[in-house]
């Protein structure tokens, strides 16, 4: 039998289209977001913009002010910081509760990891961020709690780290191993793995001492 694909909202295609524009570039940081623009090059009415535009406020990509309409905000070091600690609990949390599970079966890891090898023999950044949160996303929803999940991807996870690296070029040389010592701490069933998987996510984080590369 055949899973049926995954099919997005309308408002999701528009929302992931607006935050593919800002990681981009093709809006930059400061730059005016036309509502009416977009609803005409996505062929939309302005509903679904104005409900992804909000959403994409609330997790303070974007902002709003009366008579100045829209723009990308001029998101900081200090700014993108913020979210690493919050997620570095969730993350921990999620350890606990899913190590039992992914000391017997690894599985829906192992394939990021062996990805990430790839990526970082080719320096590919795009694909170091994807699976880098792939593999955290599997890890959270291992733990086999949807409040947990839903909360942890309400932080716009992608997409900030994919804005750490592209504005302020945090970037790490060593995806995988890093991740691969994680599989390899669930498998051993150390009891440190809340910890060690909050550190981890902790050191992924943007300083703002640290110079830009």
């Amino acid at each position: 039998m055949t899973t049926a694909p995954v099919v997005h909202s309308l408002r999701e295609q528009i929302r992931e289209h607006i935050v593919e524009g800002i990681v981009s570039g093709r809006w930059k940081p400061g730059e005016r977001i036309v509502e009416r623009r977009i609803a005409t090059e996505l062929e939309v009415s302005q509903t679904p913009v104005r409900e992804a535009l909000r959403e994409l406020e609330s997790l303070r990509l974007i902002e709003s002010a009366p008579n100045k309409g829209v723009r990308v905000r001029n998101l900081t070091a200090a700014d993108l910081e913020e979210s690493y600690p919050v997620r570095a609990g969730l993350e921990a949390i999620a350890a606990e509760l899913a190590a039992e599970r992914l000391a017997e079966d690894c599985s829906a890891l192992e394939p990021h990891v062996a990805a990430l090898y790839e990526a970082d023999r080719n320096s590919d950044g795009t694909s170091q961020v994807r699976h880098t949160v792939a593999f955290h996303r599997e890890l959270v929803r291992a733990a086999g709690n949807s409040v947990l999940l839903h909360t942890w991807e309400g932080l716009g996870i992608e997409v900030f780290t994919a804005l750490s690296i592209r504005w302020l070029g945090t970037v790490q040389q060593s995806y995988a191993e890093e991740h691969e010592e994680l599989v390899a701490a669930f498998r051993r069933r150390d009891p440190r793995i809340a910890d060690l998987v909050k550190a981890h996510v902790l050191g992924c984080a943007p300083h703002t001492d640290d110079d830009p590369a």
